[in-house]
């Protein structure tokens, strides 16, 4: 590969990441500016207030945790703080690596380990 050829693939490759992120940001300030006009500021979990320049540390969480499932009456959102959110998707994990299920019997759909299983696969046949 020349060296053209490989600043051409970095160059369109750069421009893909930035057109990702500018529609990311699009649909998040989407469905947060509705979030934030149909609930309370308040957070679901620790039950914080926000309001002012507070109010950047408030996040929408999607339920079902699937971000194109974003009906119009919020059905799937809650509003949680930062410290919150990020708990809620760290309990997923977790819950997912020491075998647990969430409430409908199933494993969680959160994150993915890739030495979930390492620990049988180094035990050495007796």
């Amino acid at each position: 590969m020349t060296d053209a050829t490989k600043k051409s693939a970095a160059d369109r490759q750069a421009q893909l990441v930035a057109e990702m992120r500018r529609e990311e940001q699009q649909r998040q300030a989407g469905y947060r500016e509705r979030a934030l006009k149909l609930f309370p500021h308040v957070c679901a979990r620790c039950t914080r207030e926000f309001e002012g320049k507070s109010l950047r540390e408030l996040t929408v969480h999607h339920k079902d945790h699937n971000h194109d499932n974003n009906p119009p009456n919020g059905s799937n959102w809650e509003l949680l703080c930062l410290y919150c959110h990020d708990h809620e998707h760290t309990r997923g994990v977790q819950q997912g690596r020491e075998g647990g299920s969430d409430a409908g019997g199933q494993a969680p759909s959160l994150g993915h380990s890739p030495f979930a299983g390492l620990g049988d696969l180094l035990k050495k046949p007796k």
